[in-house]
Parts: structure tokens; sequence; C-alpha cells
């Protein structure tokens, strides 16, 4: 048993590295899938659906960057970065309850650590994209 919670605890920290890495691209990358999941669901064929897809995801962060960089009061840029950075501690909580959910018993214990995995991948995005995007020259 002690085995198996020390093999969970490195697994949830490689993959909130992982996470963290990847935690600015959540937006995008499902507003991508959903784009192309509609384009497959109306006909398109895979590469068709493929195409629009990326089109989609890359004009979500092109929005991002476009808005960040045109909005000058901080508290509206804070809410451009909140948009982003929600998916992303959601992303965060469900990765950290997919490992846990066989190896805590503790449905408490689990939505503890589910709650602290989200903040932290949530407020790792937040972080991650005020600190890429520069601010707007005055």
């Amino acid at each position: 048993m002690i085995v198996l919670m020390l093999m969970a605890v490195a697994l949830v920290a490689g993959l909130s590295v992982l996470a963290y890495t990847l935690a600015v691209y959540a937006l995008p990358f499902m507003i991508g899938v959903e784009a192309a999941r509609l384009a497959y669901a109306s006909g398109s064929g895979l590469i068709g659906a493929g195409l629009v897809g990326l089109a989609a995801g890359a004009a979500a962060y092109g929005l991002l960057v476009v808005l960040f960089m045109m909005v000058r009061t901080p508290i509206l840029r804070l809410a451009v970065v909140l948009v982003f950075a929600a998916p992303a501690a959601v992303a965060g909580y469900a990765l950290v309850h997919g490992i846990t959910r066989e190896v805590v018993p503790s449905e408490v214990w689990r939505t503890i650590f589910c709650l602290i995995g989200g903040g932290v991948t949530g407020a790792s995005a937040l972080v991650r994209l005020v600190a890429n995007i520069s601010p707007p020259a005055k």
C-alpha cells in the first residue's frame, strides 16, 4: 500500500510538471478539439476537421495575445487571463482526480488533493500567461 501511494505521488508530480507546461494552451486546445468535432460531424472528413481544429486553436491563442496587448486596464487584463487560466484549473483537478481515484480511498482527501492540484495548475497557468505576454507600450 505504501508503494502504491509513493507511486501515485511520483505520478502526480510528473504529470503536474506536464500540466504546468501545457496549462497555457488548455483553452485553445479545447476550442480546437470542439471545432474539429463539429467540422467532422458536419461531414468534412478527418483532414478537413484537423485543419479546422488547428485553425480554431491558433485563432483562440492569437485572440488571447491580441486582447492582452490591446486592453490597458489591469482589471480587464486579469479578466482576459482568468478566462484562459480557468480551463487549466479544471484540467488540473481532473488530472489529479484521475490519478488518485484508485489510490486514495477517502473521498474527502481525494477532493482535497484534487482542489490543491487544480488550484496549483490554475495559478501556474495564470503566472505563465502573465509572464509570457509583454505589457503594452505606452
